[in-house]
């Protein structure tokens, strides 16, 4: 991490603050992972201190948090320590810190003054077998009786929800780390029963993390195993009860076809996943369990069912509205690309006219990835939309490919 992008951690270092890295952040840091869209940070900078040296910082409902600020594209959040709590002479005592990490894994520490990080909880076999990843990845969750060193160390501390969230990122990012125990899960789900859900930025911090990472899936199969998401993403949830037909969709269920379409996103320049592409891909069926089957078509109009209830899941979950709009955009059109190449301008022209329709046609390109389909039409449709750019910026054609009239030039 360059902190030369961050105003206020260059400040609370200038004035002789203690700033680093924590959880995730830390470890990505560590590993040279893409950083997640958000910091995870701890200062010895009381609420006071870090308000003074802005203007812009807020209390967020982030139970993982006691502050938050948004610089340059990122957001910040701040766990404000006494003094003593951020010694790095020896390990933490979790009994005397109240935001201990939920899992040994992800006590590493990042010093943002002098860059040295310090493993805290000698966890560094641990962290450095991060960088393997095994030859088949499942999704499989082991027997009660199997152990895995990873889900060692639990901090009993810690909230239940906070460990399957934790949990879920854990599974998202790093790929070498195998599914817990079933007993391990169903310790945590039963002790969910009887705690306070998290709030609402820390759900929606939690989504985020996940959509950013390369195997979400996984942990939304944590998630779900745990009863985390029938709790609280029911519309999620639901989407196991939608079956599909095996003769396009072997994975069998509206669920299970989701969590593949992720297999096939592309990561940008920066190595990062498109946030926007990432959230329509876990919503773009959620209108199934809700539609109802008419003739041959069995989740009719579960596009334009789903846009609603895409859009009500991320209202709820307080994410802005402009990503709210362009997620509905997506949703709600997600099957109009299989048809471009028979559909008439009048019914195609105005959503191929969206700035969103390349985000449209990659949801569209993972979609049939993720099926027995292939991409013979994705191909066929994208040429299509290719024919349509070019005739729309030709002056002697129509946008439908019709040769105009040309102007005669006078002969003198």
């Amino acid at each position: 991490m360059e902190t030369g992008k961050s105003r206020l951690i260059e400040n609370l270092i200038f004035r002789g603050f203690e700033v680093r890295l924590v959880s995730f952040s830390a470890l990505d840091n560590y590993l040279g992972f893409p950083p997640l869209p958000f910091l995870l940070l701890e200062t010895n900078a009381d609420i006071a201190q870090l308000a003074g040296l802005t203007e812009n910082l807020r209390f967020p409902g982030a139970d993982f948090a006691d502050a938050a600020i948004d610089e340059n594209g990122r957001r910040l959040y701040f766990r404000c320590r006494d003094s003593y709590e951020i010694s790095y002479e020896i390990p933490l005592d979790i009994s005397r810190v109240s935001y201990g990490p939920s899992y040994n894994l992800l006590s590493l520490v990042q010093d943002l003054k002098n860059q040295r990080f310090y493993d805290t909880k000698n966890v560094y076999t641990l962290i450095r077998s991060l960088r393997s990843k095994p030859a088949k990845i499942t999704h499989n969750i082991p027997n009660e009786n199997e152990t895995q060193l990873w889900w060692e160390g639990l901090n009993y501390g810690a909230s239940c929800f906070e460990a399957l969230a934790d949990g879920a990122l854990i599974l998202s990012r790093y790929e070498a780390v195998d599914f817990p125990p079933r007993n391990f899960i169903n310790a945590l789900a039963q002790g969910m029963e009887n705690e306070l859900a998290p709030g609402i930025e820390a759900q929606q911090a939690l989504l985020i993390g996940m959509m950013a990472s390369s195997r979400p899936d996984r942990g939304l199969e944590l998630l779900k195993a745990s009863g985390f998401l029938e709790k609280l993403w029911p519309e999620i949830a639901r989407l196991d009860n939608a079956d599909h037909s095996k003769e396009y969709h072997p994975e069998g269920n509206a669920f299970k076809h989701t969590l593949k379409t992720f297999e096939h996103r592309k990561r940008n320049a920066a190595g990062e996943y498109d946030l926007l592409l990432s959230l329509a891909l876990l919503l773009h069926d959620i209108g199934k369990p809700i539609s109802e089957g008419s003739g041959s078509r069995r989740f009719d109009g579960h596009a334009e069912l789903g846009a609603d209830a895409a859009a009500a899941f991320l209202k709820r979950l307080e994410f802005s509205q402009d990503l709210i709009d362009d997620v509905f955009y997506l949703v709600k059109n997600h099957m109009l690309p299989a048809a471009l190449a028979r559909l008439s301008l009048m019914k195609t022209g105005n959503v191929m006219d969206s700035p969103l329709f390349p985000s449209l046609m990659e949801l569209y390109r993972c979609d049939e990835s993720s099926s027995f389909k292939g991409l013979e039409g994705y191909y066929e449709n994208s040429a299509a939309y290719q024919a349509y750019l070019r005739n729309v910026r030709n002056p002697y054609r129509s946008a439908s490919g019709k040769v105009l009239g040309r102007k005669r030039k006078h002969r003198h």
